[in-house]
Order: C-alpha cells, then sequence, then structure tokens
C-alpha cells in the first residue's frame, strides 16, 4: 500500500481503554489560556511512569467557551476513575487556579461528572453565579475573582492510538511529525501527550531488566537495524519518531491518525508509515492502518 508514493505497511496500531476528562480554560488572551494549559498538562506524557497522560486538545475562540474569552481545552487521562479525579484536583487546583486571568469550566458532556470543590479556598467569601447559562463559583483572589465549575465529566475513552514515521533522516522525520501534530490539533476530543505531540523513545512491553515494565523497541531503532534480529527498519532510514493520540472516542482517534498520517507523507524523505501493536496482546483496540486511511 501506498499514499503520496510512501510506503504504507499493512499492520495495527493497538490502543486500550481509559478513562478521559476535559477541561476548558479561559483567560483574557490566548498567550495566557496556552501557558496555563502547557503547566495543568505538564508531566503527563505516559502512564508507564507519570501518574496521567494528558495533553491539549485545542485552541478555542471567544465564541466557544462560557465566558467569551479566548480558551485551550485540555484533557486529562487515567486508567481509574479515582485516579481522574486526583489529578483534576490537584492539576486544575494547583495550576490553573494559580494563574493570572484565568477561568476553567467542564469541557465533556458525559452523564457522570466528578466533584472538583474549589470554593473552599474563599474561606466563607466564595460565591455562586451563572456564566454562560452554566452555575459556577466565584472565589476571591488577590487579582479579582476566580470562576469555575465545580463538576467535571469523565467518560472511557481510547489511549495509545499511534503511528510510526519512518524517513531517511532524523530531521525530514521530525519535521513530518511536527506536522502531524499540528493535524492532529485541529480534531476535537484528541490529544497527542508527550512533549510536543512526538515520541523519541517508542517503547516495548517488558525488559530483559526484571525492574522495568517498558523498554526501548530495539526492532524500530536504526543504529540497531544490523544489530537484532527481526529489525524493521530498511535500509536508508535514520530517523523513526512515534505519535501516540489519546481521544474520546475510537472515531476521534481514527480520525486523528488518519489526518496525522496525511500530512506526514507530504514531507519530503518519508519512506515509510508504521504502527506499534503487541499482537493484540496489550489492548482492545486495533486501528488498522488500511481502514484508518480508507485504502
Amino acid at each position: 500500500m501506498k499514499l503520496e508514493g510512501v510506503e504504507i505497511e499493512d499492520t495495527f496500531a493497538e490502543a486500550f481503554p481509559i478513562k478521559v476528562a476535559r477541561v476548558l480554560i479561559t483567560a483574557v488572551n490566548e498567550k495566557w489560556a496556552m501557558e496555563t494549559a502547557r503547566e495543568a498538562t505538564g508531566f503527563g506524557t505516559s502512564v508507564i511512569g507519570c501518574p496521567a497522560e494528558a495533553g491539549i486538545d485545542r485552541v478555542l475562540t471567544g465564541d466557544e467557551t462560557p465566558d467569551g474569552r479566548p480558551g485551550v481545552a485540555i484533557m486529562i487521562c487515567h486508567f481509574k476513575k479515582d485516579g481522574i479525579k486526583e489529578q483534576l484536583l490537584g492539576r486544575l487546583g494547583q495550576c490553573v487556579f494559580t494563574a493570572p486571568t484565568t477561568a476553567m469550566f467542564n469541557g465533556l458532556d458525559a452523564e457522570e461528572k466528578l466533584p472538583i470543590k474549589l470554593h473552599f479556598f474563599g474561606d466563607g467569601f466564595e460565591y455562586e453565579k451563572e456564566v454562560g447559562g452554566r452555575k459556577v463559583w466565584g472565589i476571591p483572589m488577590m487579582e479579582g475573582d476566580f470562576i469555575c465549575e465545580e463538576e467535571y465529566g469523565v467518560k472511557p475513552g481510547v489511549a495509545g492510538g499511534n503511528f510510526f514515521i519512518l524517513a531517511k533522516d532524523q530531521m525530514s522525520a521530525l519535521i513530518a511529525a511536527e506536522n502531524s501534530v499540528a493535524a492532529v490539533r485541529q480534531v476535537e476530543g484528541t490529544i497527542t501527550p508527550f512533549t510536543g505531540g512526538i515520541v523519541a523513545s517508542g517503547s516495548k512491553v517488558g525488559s530483559k531488566y526484571k525492574f522495568m515494565h517498558a523498554s526501548t523497541n530495539e526492532k524500530f531503532c536504526p543504529t540497531l537495524r544490523d544489530k537484532v534480529e527481526g529489525s524493521q527498519i530498511p535500509e536508508g532510514v535514520n530517523g523513526v519518531y512515534e505519535i501516540v493520540i489519546n481521544g474520546v472516542s475510537e472515531e476521534a482517534v481514527k480520525k486523528a491518525m488518519r489526518i496525522g498520517i496525511k500530512a506526514a507523507v507530504k514531507v519530503p524523505d518519508i519512506v515509510k508509515i508504521s504502527a506499534g501493536n503487541f499482537e493484540g496482546k496489550l489492548g482492545k483496540y486495533q486501528f488498522q492502518l488500511r481502514d484508518v486511511l480508507g485504502l
């Protein structure tokens, strides 16, 4: 299979269930909304070693937010509902509540909601009001009053949708990966949780060292092409990046994968697109690249 002259491997990306919450952060301008969103989603690349997977969904205009101000939607993902609640309380309380000019609102229409009660910080001076038809709390603070909702929807989502970009050199792979991430950012309800949305250290389950839960995916390491059995690196490939996508649904992840791959293959010197899986042993979702791209 080929797309834009680039080989598409006949394989699948393996993903797994996860719980998802989505928060709308608004501020006086996009700069402060984005600064706050980045802080609130920090240390959220992979549940292998982070307390949650988190990332920026998309930038919002004033027409899309309850208070009519610029905003950024973020997503926080965890295996357990209690884990989502703990992460929301910590990240929103320490990173959003403390940031200049910000407000925050629930960004997910879900039957189940988690209470995240920050109004007690008001020490009895807090009050209730409505903003954009939503019940919110106003909490007096030094810069003015912080406005927030205190119930956030949580629902089942999908984590670990992915694809690999194999290129003739590292910089071509990086440019393609950057273009992919920019394209995925346009798909509402999805995030690319790793730093800048790009994974340099693609991993496999397990290790020769018993204390490691994951280790380097040696079959996709260009410098090991001639050193390991079953290398998946073709001759002439010297750079590989992975894009990992979490989303609120299978449909959202599939759309993001399709748009991301189509952006990647337009870059010169991209040789092949592949995906990471564990022979169906890790997660219940299998995104066949053939089906994702309609090939």
